[in-house]
């Protein structure tokens, strides 16, 4: 049975279950009941069945290279690779991707009568069943094939709600990014095939000695410009804070959880396995882009009142994160230091499986509220905590989480971040050290910065008093949101809790590939879950953190109830101010509790104000009905980047135009001369 399980039609299995539902959704289009039903038990039986083969897979399975039936084209193989790497992938698509179809069962109840139930399930199958494509492809071009498909439906589930101009305009940001990246990485590919004659990653790694040194930097520049753009690094993220809060919440959930991961995937697969060795200047870069997006990430995050945008934002601050890991592993490895690198890229395997986990878990929490309160303006909300507890603990929980709060999964994956950065300061005695100073400073500032935005959000959302009427009327989601909630808070535990046995794994994943396979690693992990950083650097102990956190909660409760409230009546009435009855008004609001850390970083956030007055009389100057102030964020890389940029290609574009001059021959000359020049750049 287990050798079924880990075998090549185990695996094909996953993606025709995703098929068949996709094509089957469309039967029930008149009903949106039972292709809700379909939509969601196919996705979860097709993630199920993924989830056990990747399982299976990495604690027993070997490496798994096979090709389907030849195609006419013939550069073109239907092959598969799957290594630990690969089914580490898989897993994680395969874990998000059952609560978020569970989730699905209730959220998208509210979009009934309203649009085409059937036609999201056809997309949303499709587009999960082509992220295990990509992860497993081996050939260029098929690659390509699962990435555009990948990207096509995930932009019509953007634009779902098409109602909402604001999401066409997403949508199309979105497409014209996606296919800017798309550009870059053809580049990438082609560049490959000119040196290598082979669009197989396989054939393309045995044959890199091939390619020229340069080639490979111009390989890695449009790599990083394809994958980034997917993976949302600054600046090339713009699509992402306006893509994810437009598509229903179960799809924001996946593309930040996991589609965004697909290019990490690919840096990974080709920065530290096929076109080893690589020149130190590539991981210097990936650190200096790790730690601009984080800070960046979470100053803009921070400035959000949008509740799905300021999770957005700090989607780019850990994908920053993890190219923190990613760029040190680079670095370690360039200069002969394997072990150390391999601690770079577990640090970093590990935090992109724990944002993963925390994020979707935030982002369902998030649309929990938003379907209770009709709006994603975290100025509206208050006091949620009464009328929707259950959804509160799954949001505290996730905000501890992403927060680097132990004992849960994030604060873990970060630690070891921290230590691969400590070990590049200890290691490194040249001015490349100065980097990985810079770099401990920016995470541990980023880190502060996320657990003051998250305390924002949590106060905003559920503390305090209601500071809209629509805060009454708010009730507890549906039970399949609650559980798929649910899921995800206990998988953020059990990550933190078993640390120390993700660590071995993510190490076994590390070691199977050709660049670590006889590197000993500085972890070491006892039986007790003790992770420890060789030689004696830095020790932690999930278990003993969680007793230790648990056993401080009792004794505060039983000080409490057994001293400080003994012999004493204790009465529960409303908050009173020296005879004021305290009101909504006089809340601390999002705005004002990021105000001061705005005004720290005004140099970077360029806030403007925006004063609004109405007057009961218009001929009267004295009479105010209301006197309103918005305070407004510059954005840094659309002032330095995308509007010059705009401008460059606007009076380009101008200037250019004046060769459509309507004239038949002039354009077959046009034609005629781009032909030549085809022909000789061939030769």
């Amino acid at each position: 049975m287990l050798t079924f399980i880990t075998s090549p039609a185990s695996f094909l299995i996953i993606p025709t279950l995703f098929i068949i539902a996709g094509l089957g959704s469309l039967f029930f289009r008149k009903n949106d009941h039972l292709a809700n039903l379909w939509i969601s038990t196919t996705a979860m039986l097709a993630s199920l069945w993924g989830l056990i083969f990747s399982l299976s897979f990495i604690l027993f399975g070997q490496e798994l290279v096979f090709s389907l039936a030849p195609t006419s084209f013939p550069l073109l193989s239907l092959s598969f690779h799957i290594d630990l790497l690969a089914g580490f992938f898989v897993f994680i698509i395969s874990l998000i991707s059952i609560f978020c179809s569970l989730y699905g069962l209730g959220y998208l109840t509210h979009f009934y009568k309203k649009y085409n139930i059937a036609v999201f399930g056809f997309f949303f199958n499709f587009f999960l069943g082509s992220l295990f494509l990509v992860v497993t492809a081996s050939n260029a071009i098929f690659f390509l094939i699962a990435w555009e498909i990948m990207s096509v439906a995930s932009y019509f589930m953007v634009v779902y709600d098409r109602h909402d101009k604001s999401n066409i305009k997403a949508g199309l940001l979105y497409l014209i990014m996606t296919y800017v990246g798309t550009a870059f990485i053809i580049l990438a590919f082609l560049l490959l095939y000119k040196y290598t004659n082979s669009f197989e990653f396989a054939e393309i790694k045995n044959q890199l000695a091939l390619v020229p040194n340069y080639i490979k930097d111009l390989v890695f520049a449009f790599a990083l410009i394809g994958f980034g753009t997917k993976a949302g690094i600054i600046p090339l993220h713009i699509w992402l804070p306006d893509a994810h809060p437009a598509a229903p919440t179960q799809v924001s959930a996946i593309m930040s959880g996991v589609m965004i991961k697909s290019g990490i995937y690919m840096m990974i697969r080709l920065f530290m396995d096929i076109l080893q060795p690589i020149p130190l200047w590539w991981g210097v870069t990936i650190l200096v882009i790790g730690i601009i997006s984080s800070l960046l990430g979470v100053l803009y995050a921070l400035t959000e009142h949008d509740i799905k945008r300021l999770l957005a934002y700090h989607s780019i601050e850990n994908i920053g994160i993890i190219l923190l890991g990613l760029g040190s592993a680079l670095i370690f490895y360039t200069l002969n230091l394997p072990e150390l690198a391999l601690l770079g890229l577990i640090a970093s395997l590990f935090h992109t499986a724990n944002h993963a986990i925390f994020k979707s878990l935030l982002f369902l929490s998030a649309g929990s509220v938003i379907n209770a309160m009709h709006t994603r303006n975290m100025e509206e909300y208050g006091g949620l905590i009464k009328y929707m507890p259950q959804t509160a603990l799954f949001f505290l929980i996730g905000s501890m989480a992403i927060s680097a709060l132990p004992p849960f999964n994030g604060f873990f994956s970060e630690w070891l971040i921290f230590q691969t950065l400590f070990q590049g300061i200890m290691e490194l005695n040249s001015a490349w050290h100065l980097i990985f100073i810079v770099a401990v400073g920016s995470l541990a500032l980023t880190g502060g910065l996320a657990l003051a935005c998250f305390v924002k959000a949590f106060g905003a959302i559920f503390l305090a008093r209601p500071r809209s009427a629509e805060v009454l009327h708010a009730k507890e989601s549906p039970l399949s949101m609650r559980l798929a909630m649910g899921g995800l808070a206990l998988m953020a535990i059990i990550f933190g809790l078993f640390s120390g046995t993700v660590i071995i794994i993510l190490e076994k994943i590390g070691t199977s590939l050709s660049a670590f396979s006889n590197v000993t690693s500085l972890l070491t992990v006892s039986a007790s879950q003790k992770i420890t950083i060789m030689p004696d650097f830095g020790t932690v102990s999930a278990p003993v953190i969680f007793i230790t956190l648990g056993a401080l909660v009792l004794i505060i409760l039983f000080l409490v109830k057994s001293v400080i409230y003994k012999k004493q009546t204790v009465k529960i009435g409303r908050t009173w101010d020296c005879g004021n009855d305290l009101n909504p008004r006089m809340e601390i609001t999002a705005t004002g509790f990021a105000r001061s850390i705005v005004v720290i970083f005004k140099s970077i956030l360029k806030p403007s104000l925006q004063q609004k007055i109405e007057y009961h009389d218009a001929d009267s100057r004295f009479l105010q009905k209301s006197h309103t102030i918005t305070m407004q964020m510059g954005d840094v890389y659309y002032t330095f980047f995308y509007n010059p940029l705009y401008k460059i290609v606007n009076a380009l574009s101008l200037r250019v135009r004046t060769i459509q001059n309507g004239n038949i021959n002039a354009y077959i000359s046009y034609i005629f001369g781009a032909l030549i020049v085809a022909l000789f750049s061939v030769l």
